[in-house]
């Protein structure tokens, strides 16, 4: 993994680490999670110890591993903005962007104002310290008590970064699967959204639904 101490400072309090799931899809919300270690050396020496990694590389049964670290509630499902302990590391905050808001800033502004307020929720804790963030652009407002870094593929380089990835993702997929019950014959609870044959067609089809982001080729065609 990244060698995260180069980002560190003496005085920080706390490491934090966001990253995002769902820019790709063509129905349901962009979802960003933040990871907050607050007993930092602590914390990335637990982490060194499981298989953290890019949340898209693990299979279900490793992310639920990962995962133990958790609060147990957020694998019954959350509501927005909302977030729980790491067992004494720290914690961690999930904040969902919604179709219509990704239709009216775009999918990019929408993923970075994502990240930036889950990690706005774990800043009402009052701590400080540096900000390491999956990609390579920041929120033009970023929050100035947090000294921000942008990592090209974070979630395979940063632990914090890669248990934020494998949260995020977590949660999405439960809730697209409850999208899939809510509206049947898209296929969601299969393809979490994303543009494949079976759902292009059953956009044609169906038409779209109130979660489609009626802004992206393969929804806008079909209003």
């Amino acid at each position: 993994m990244f060698f995260e101490s180069d980002f560190i400072l003496k005085k920080d309090t706390a490491l934090a680490g966001s990253d995002e799931v769902g820019r790709g899809p063509l129905a349901g919300p962009v979802v960003a999670a933040t990871v907050i270690l607050t007993d930092i050396q602590k914390g990335l020496k637990t982490l060194s110890t499981m298989n953290v990694d890019d949340s898209k590389k693990l299979k279900e049964k490793q992310r639920k591993e990962v995962l133990s670290l958790i609060d147990a509630k957020m694998l019954q499902g959350i509501k927005i903005e909302l977030g729980g302990s790491l067992k004494g590391l720290g914690y961690y905050s999930i904040v969902e962007i919604q179709a219509d808001e990704i239709d009216r800033i775009n999918i990019l502004q929408a993923s970075l104002k994502a990240m930036k307020e889950s990690l706005l929720i774990c800043e009402e804790k009052k701590t400080r310290g540096s900000w390491l963030v999956d990609g390579n652009k920041l929120p033009a407002d970023k929050p100035v008590n947090w000294r921000a870094e942008t990592i090209i593929k974070g979630d395979t380089k940063s632990s914090v970064i890669g248990l934020a990835s494998i949260i995020a993702k977590e949660y999405r997929d439960e809730l697209m699967e409850k999208f899939g019950n809510e509206y049947p014959g898209y296929g969601l609870e299969r393809h979490a959204g994303y543009p494949t044959k079976a759902h292009k067609e059953a956009i044609e089809k169906l038409g779209p639904t109130p979660i489609h982001r009626r802004s992206f080729k393969g929804v806008k065609e079909f209003l």
